[in-house]
């Protein structure tokens, strides 16, 4: 197969498509209907089936249809256009044009990362102006003409763009910053308090024909059991689970902390969800004979509002059956000093003080984070005592709520618990309203979700409702905005709980936005112009773009404003014309074309058939006009039979005889005249001289006649003429 040689690099090269002959030619049998094209007996045509492959290198170029010579009848063409880059780059395919008939196929292909091949369109989805981008440095497009050996039109125009790293994903119950996704990014991931990272936490975005990123995203765990000598402030969390042959392991575990000397820690309970065969119990130093501070396996009432231990030492036990989601718990602990409280915690929320080394009569007062709100706690407490300083009242929780009422200009929604995981059977409503005059918009930010559960966002009040969107699973980054001041979301997560699975939860940021009920204007567009239907460009309300001459609209034509106050489609633009109209065949005549494109500079040669005369210019010339349409030189010839001009012209002897004789006639007259004028008019009967001076006596030099051959100076001389 020919093909053109990889390109070096990004930079522009000129290189032109080289296509293959034909690769392969099958000729098939069939029994054919001549009228119908379909499958008959009696009649037997062979079809012919040419391949084609068409290789391409430059960051820059067109596959168009016209390149291909039309074919023979009885032959369908499968043609191949393969655009292969340079690596860290893809290919970018705009639709210039398409026009295909039934029967014809014409699909645009990919390849992943593992060389497998991706159909990403073909052509019941091609429009003009549609873009599509090839997802690796490769990308194809695959042409097969209908059966009976018609082609359509097709125009793609392609060139190169930087593929970069997908958006590395946030691990659970951890963070991931990125300064870029090009070849040479680097990511960073780090865990909550209490998580472990299990993987690298840096990774790099390599250079490939699909990047990819150095090593697999890194997850974060709490691990099962450990020792944290001079801890100050840090958290146990009861071990993540297992998946796999591996979910039984982690059934006990022990932590031991130790704060620096002198100083006793202050173990807060953020979270305690145990099974009905699950324990806790925290003794108040490392040996066995230490004195427990909490055992869930005797009842009692939870400490939420935290135990302290009597010396610098904690030990912490967790006996489980199996380690899951729904079960466990969350201890925060912090060293402090003695004759202060310990220093106070809000997860999910901030608190200011009076006191920053909290000491007797110290103030926190506490807020929540937004979507959160204050539980299980007053918002302010006091450092009280001073022989053993401690807190007046327990810290409170911020939790996220499952559903409200939500006003203002802004806020946060998000899933029940968030960051934790969310429950089984939530069934959850937030209805936000803003000002009558305002709209809502909603930007969601995460959304991860079971494929079991659901989440609906609603426009409109209670009497008229109208569904924006249902969501299950997981979905990338979107905005929605109301039609009304009356925004619901809903979420009902599946009673089942672990049947699907568990997902992630969402964010979903709302913000009070300025009533809108029209679409966006549109911008003009370069060498043309647009017309509104209506003034407001209300839903329903078309906008209509036309180019200057000279220049060809690329798109479509209207644009028509839909219910959710978007466009039908993406504005059009004109595209200067550089081809001239085909001006047709002439009758009983063959021509040549120097440009099948018929570009500006092309020239069209006709010439008649035998037993035919051509009638205007052979040759026609397409010129470029500024401004305009590009025109043909000259008007389309005739080709005229020669018979029917034959009683009214002369061949080309019969011609050169008239003309001879007919200088014969003028040379006799002429002479005729000379005789007559020289021998009878200037002589008379008697013989007396001249008495008309010679003609040229009265020219000079100063006269306009300055033909030296007339200037005879002063000659008066006079003739006689004897008859």
């Amino acid at each position: 197969t020919n093909s053109q040689s990889p390109s070096p690099g990004p930079q522009p090269v000129t290189n032109s498509p080289e296509q293959a002959g034909e690769i392969a030619t099958v000729a098939t049998a069939l029994d054919m209907d001549t009228e119908t094209g379909t499958p008959s007996s009696g009649i037997r045509v062979v079809v012919v089936c040419t391949k084609c492959m068409v290789n391409f290198s430059d960051p820059e170029g067109y596959i168009d249809s016209s390149d291909d010579p039309p074919l023979p009848d009885g032959t369908f063409l499968h043609c191949t256009y393969t655009v292969t880059v340079y690596t860290g780059y893809g290919v970018e395919l705009q639709v210039k044009s398409v026009n295909l008939s039934e029967g014809e196929q014409l699909s645009i292909r990919g390849v992943d990362e593992s060389g497998a091949l991706l159909v990403l369109a073909n052509q019941t989805l091609l429009v003009e102006g549609q873009v599509i981008r090839s997802p690796t440095n490769t990308l194809s497009v695959y042409y097969r003409s209908a059966l009976e050996g018609s082609m359509g039109i097709f125009q793609l125009h392609y060139q190169i763009f930087r593929l970069s790293c997908a958006m590395p994903r946030r691990p659970h119950f951890g963070e991931v910053s990125v300064l870029d996704l090009l070849p040479g990014g680097i990511a960073r991931f780090h865990c909550h308090m209490g998580y472990h990272l299990q993987g690298e936490p840096l990774l790099t975005c390599l250079n490939a024909s699909l990047p990819v990123w150095s090593a697999k995203e890194p997850t974060c765990r709490a691990l099962c059991g450990g020792s944290v000598r001079n801890a100050t402030v840090g958290r146990v969390l009861s071990p993540s689970p297992h998946h796999g042959p591996n979910a039984t392991q982690d059934r006990s575990c022990s932590w031991s902390l130790e704060a620096p000397k002198g100083q006793r820690l202050h173990l807060h309970l953020e979270r305690l969800a145990l099974g009905p065969t699950d324990r806790l119990v925290l003794w108040s130093g490392l040996d066995a004979g230490s004195v427990v501070l909490f055992d869930s396996g005797r009842g009692g009432q939870i400490p939420f509002e935290g135990v302290i231990s009597e010396g610098p030492a904690v030990r912490v036990q967790f006996i489980t059956d199996q380690p899951n989601h729904n079960t466990g718990f969350n201890i925060r602990y912090e060293a402090f000093e003695r004759g202060h409280c310990y220093e106070p915690y809000l997860q999910n929320g901030n608190f200011s003080t009076s006191d920053p080394s909290y000491g007797v009569g110290a103030v926190v007062q506490f807020s929540c984070d937004p979507g959160h709100s204050l539980e299980q706690g007053p918002p302010v407490i006091e450092c009280i005592n001073a022989r053993d300083p401690y807190w007046n009242d327990t810290e409170p929780l911020c939790k996220a709520q499952c559903g409200g009422d939500l006003a203002g200009p802004g806020g946060v929604i998000l899933s029940p618990n968030w960051p934790e995981w969310y429950g089984e059977g939530e069934d959850c409503s937030w209805r936000i309203h803003v000002g009558e005059d305002k709209r809502v918009l909603l930007d969601v930010q995460l959304l991860n979700i079971s494929d079991s559960d659901m989440l609906t966002i609603i426009d409109g009040d209670e009497v008229t409702t109208r569904i924006l969107g249902q969501y299950v699973g997981g979905s990338s980054p979107f905005k929605l905005s109301s039609t009304t001041p009356d925004l619901t979301v809903t979420f009902h997560s599946d009673p089942a709980g672990l049947v699907f699975g568990k997902g992630e939860g969402f964010i979903i940021s709302y913000m009070e936005v300025s009533r809108n009920d029209s679409c966006p204007d549109l911008p003009e567009i370069q060498n043309g112009w647009k017309t509104t239907s209506h003034a407001a460009l209300v839903r329903g309300a078309r906008i209509t773009y036309q180019c200057d001459p000279g220049y060809d609209l690329v798109g479509r034509e209207t644009l028509t404003c839909q219910l959710d106050l978007s466009w039908s489609t993406q504005p059009p633009f004109c595209e200067k014309i550089m081809y001239c109209s085909d001006p047709g065949h002439v009758e009983h005549s063959t021509r040549s074309l120097s440009d099948p494109k018929l570009l500006v500079g092309t020239t069209i040669q006709y010439s008649c058939n035998p037993g035919f005369i051509l009638q205007g210019g052979a040759t026609l010339t397409c010129y470029g006009r500024e401004p305009g349409t590009p025109v043909w030189t000259s008007r389309l010839p005739h080709c005229v039979f020669a018979e029917a001009t034959a009683g009214s012209s002369l061949d080309g002897g019969n011609i050169a005889l008239a003309i001879f004789i007919l200088v014969l006639l003028l040379s006799v007259l002429l002479g005729g005249a000379y005789v007559y004028v020289t021998r009878c008019r200037y002589h008379s009967n008697l013989r007396l001289p001249l008495i008309y001076p010679h003609p040229y006596r009265q020219i000079t030099v100063e006269t306009e006649f300055d033909n030296p051959l007339y200037e005879t100076g002063g000659d008066t001389r006079e003739y006689e003429v004897s008859i």
